[in-house]
This record gives C-alpha cells, sequence and structure tokens, in this order.
C-alpha cells in the first residue's frame, strides 16, 4: 500500500511557545492515521490520498513556524494504531524530507522513489512562493474571498472600492492560488502510482 506520510518540525521551538497541540487537532478527508507528536516538537501523521495534505502541508510551511516533509512510499502492513509506531519507506522518506526541509527557504520537501515527487515539490514551491509574497492587504483580501465573499462583499469589509480590491487580490495571484494548489494535488497523486515520467518526442 502507497500513503503519504507528513512529518513537521516546529521551528524556533526553544524560544517560542509549543504549537504542536494546534496541529494535533487538525483532521482532515483521507487522513487514515491523526497526528501525534513523535519526539520533542515533532509531528506526523499519515494520508491514503493528498487531497487534504497537499493543503496542510504549503499552511504549516506558509505559516513560518513548520519544516515540513512528505514522504511519498509503501509501508510496513498492518498499520499500527498510533502513527509514530508506523514503518515503511514511506517513514524513512518523511524523515528524510523533513531534515532536508530544514535548509532550504520553502521549509517543505517531498521525497519518494517516484520522479513526480521532484515535480510536486517544485510545485509545493511555486506556490509558497506566491503565499509568502503577499502583502497584508493582500492576505485579508484573498481571505475573505477564499471564505465565499464576493470581491464587492469584501471590498465594503474592508471598506475599499471594488477596484481597489480587484486590485489587491490581483497583486497578491489569488487567481493563481487555486490551480497551483491543484497541480501540487495531482503530482503528489501521480507520484503516488509511482508512474514514470514521460519520454520526450525528438
Amino acid at each position: 500500500m502507497t500513503v503519504f506520510v507528513l512529518t513537521a518540525d516546529q521551528r524556533g521551538s526553544r524560544t517560542g511557545r509549543d504549537r504542536v497541540p494546534e496541529v494535533l487537532a487538525r483532521s482532515g478527508p483521507g487522513m487514515i492515521r491523526p497526528f501525534e507528536r513523535t519526539a520533542g516538537d515533532e509531528v506526523q501523521a499519515v494520508f491514503e490520498s493528498p487531497d487534504h495534505l497537499a493543503v496542510l502541508a504549503v499552511d504549516l510551511a506558509a505559516s513560518g513556524d513548520w519544516s515540513v516533509g512528505i514522504g511519498v512510499g509503501t509501508l510496513e502492513a498492518p498499520l499500527p494504531p498510533q502513527t509514530r509506531a508506523g514503518r515503511g519507506q514511506a517513514f524513512l522518506d518523511a524523515r528524510d524530507a523533513v531534515e532536508a526541509a530544514k535548509k532550504n527557504r520553502w521549509h517543505l520537501c517531498v521525497r519518494g522513489v517516484s520522479p513526480w515527487c521532484d515535480h510536486a515539490q517544485t510545485a509545493a514551491w511555486l506556490l509558497l512562493d506566491v503565499l509568502l509574497d503577499r502583502s497584508e492587504a493582500g492576505r485579508e483580501a484573498v481571505s475573505l474571498v477564499a471564505a465565499g465573499s464576493s470581491q464587492s462583499a469584501a471590498a465594503d469589509a474592508l471598506g475599499i472600492s471594488p477596484q481597489a480590491m480587484s486590485l489587491r487580490l490581483r497583486h497578491a495571484r489569488w487567481d493563481v492560488q487555486r490551480p497551483a494548489e491543484e497541480l501540487f494535488r495531482r503530482l503528489l497523486q501521480t507520484a503516488d502510482g509511482v508512474s514514470p515520467l514521460p519520454e520526450v518526442s525528438e
């Protein structure tokens, strides 16, 4: 069975508050083993699909509080009740990924036997560049429309004109966020199948 293991290690844990309880409370579709504290300020969860994992992993990395590793691979069956007791290649890859994530500016890495893991990682990095480059005004605008508000209603809530709202969303690159999230998810799904890269015709 191929699964996705997400391992996240809190950044700056020696000087900041313990954020592990916040992550332990998070769950979603496709999670087959919940987040558990594995050691110190590290948490780990197991997913059978990347649908929720893709959004969650980027959200954790973009917060600035976590280094995130995703391992795509097999596990030893049966999967034990406790997440931290799991074994298999996916867990090893997640460990390699989170250690690598501590050394790059996106603080997220994807590891696995499929070459599509590298492409999924690149998609995540591009998405994180969009999110991390967003101004506070852009975050406010995106938060409202992402929650379901129309641009007009969001503009009223922020006390700005519809034209200013449209400009904020454009500068925040809201129009590419959802497609980038979908690209990341689809590439993880492809890596799950361990598909070979397509040949390039001459």
